[in-house]
């Protein structure tokens, strides 16, 4: 069974990266607003009791239960500025049992900051026993590419994603910074013995692969046992990776982006040595959050990526065969009109999107009857 799953990773992995149109239809569908008034929110995470907790990036957290909107205290303080605030939260796959949820967020001051991990117990609408497990190194200036998506593996380790630090695109590339990196380690903040560079003296030990601009969608696939991440090109080059511990997603040496400013940042759309992604989108739709879909709601959408797109103001559905490669695109809910910043799937199947404005709604999809 691992060589198997080994073969089709490295299968997947070896196949071109594609751009592909996007085509608009999809099943009825009825639009609920579970929430609205929310500043900027980042990210949503499901609570045991179908409840969910929703960050805001100025640094709030609330719980929403049956559209009722409760803020939950002694969340740590971030700095926020720009695209700096609280951004992830995780809930821990026994939080029935020991009440822990993970938050990310940027640490600092604008002229010193990184992105952080805390692990927090959820007592009532109180966080308790807050405790710092990751800083990423070396700080950066600005308020710009942090990066901030976590996920759990099912052996309990956190992965994280970070950015490269905006004006610090070559950090990605040296395995001894945290930027521009997906890291691995326990909910104590300890580095596994099996990471790639674990007990190097030249790298970081939490690194898990490296080569990344802002990663803002991660997701671990419980059927295909595989982790697919997202990533924010410059001007044009998101992509949409197959993670792989120990591999080298190539910014900013290989890209399918310029810069901003029209000028060339590499001659090269691929590089020896490092992956090429699944897919690419240029021009850029802005990839923010990220599902495998796994539910019963939408049976013709099982196994596929849901990518929320703020520039695009969409869903995009990646449309995945079995082994993890791409079929085709599907833009959805675009008639929302909304810059969509995360999407989660719900325990009942329906998806629920969190729009990105400073009143911003939490919205539920589910199949129309």
């Amino acid at each position: 069974m691992h060589m198997l799953k080994a073969l089709m990773l490295l299968i997947v992995a070896a196949l071109p990266a594609t751009s592909l149109p996007a085509a608009s239809s999809g099943p009825p569908t009825r639009v609920e607003v579970v929430a609205t008034g929310l500043d900027h929110p980042w990210s949503i995470a499901f609570l045991p009791d179908g409840s969910a907790l929703v960050t805001e990036r100025p640094g709030r957290l609330k719980h929403i239960l049956n559209g009722k909107v409760t803020a939950i205290s002694g969340v740590p303080r971030p700095f926020a500025e720009g695209q700096a605030g609280l951004f992830d939260v995780r809930i821990h796959p026994g939080f029935e049992a020991n009440g822990l949820i993970f938050l990310s967020y940027a640490h600092g001051t604008a002229r010193a900051n990184a992105t952080r991990v805390a692990r927090a117990r959820l007592v009532g609408n109180r966080l308790e026993s807050v405790t710092t497990i990751f800083t990423a190194s070396p700080m950066k200036r600005g308020p710009a590419h942090f990066g901030g998506r976590m996920a759990f593996l099912p052996d309990g380790t956190l992965l994280l994603t970070t950015g490269d630090g905006f004006d610090l695109r070559e950090e990605a590339q040296r395995k001894a910074s945290a930027l521009g990196k997906t890291l691995r380690f326990t909910i104590d903040g300890r580095i596994p013995a099996d990471n790639p560079f674990a007990g190097r003296t030249d790298a970081l030990g939490a690194v898990w692969t490296l080569g990344h601009r802002n990663p803002q969608g991660l997701a671990h696939d419980p059927v295909r046992g595989v982790v697919f991440q997202h990533e924010h090109g410059p001007r044009g080059g998101d992509e949409v990776n197959l993670l792989l511990a120990g591999r080298n997603y190539g910014w900013p040496v290989a890209t399918f982006g310029r810069d901003y400013s029209g000028a060339t940042i590499s001659p090269y759309s691929r590089y020896r040595g490092t992956e090429a992604p699944l897919l690419h989108w240029t021009p850029s739709i802005a990839p923010s959050g990220l599902a495998v879909y796994r539910g019963a709601m939408f049976p013709e959408w099982q196994g596929d990526l849901l990518v929320g797109a703020l520039v695009d103001r969409e869903v995009r559905r990646v449309h995945l065969s079995a082994e993890g490669r791409v079929l085709g695109q599907e833009s959805l809910f675009a008639d929302l009109g909304e810059r969509i910043r995360d999407v989660a799937v719900a325990p009942d199947g329906a998806i629920w999107l969190a729009t990105d404005s400073a009143s911003g709604r939490l919205i539920r999809i589910s199949r129309q009857p």
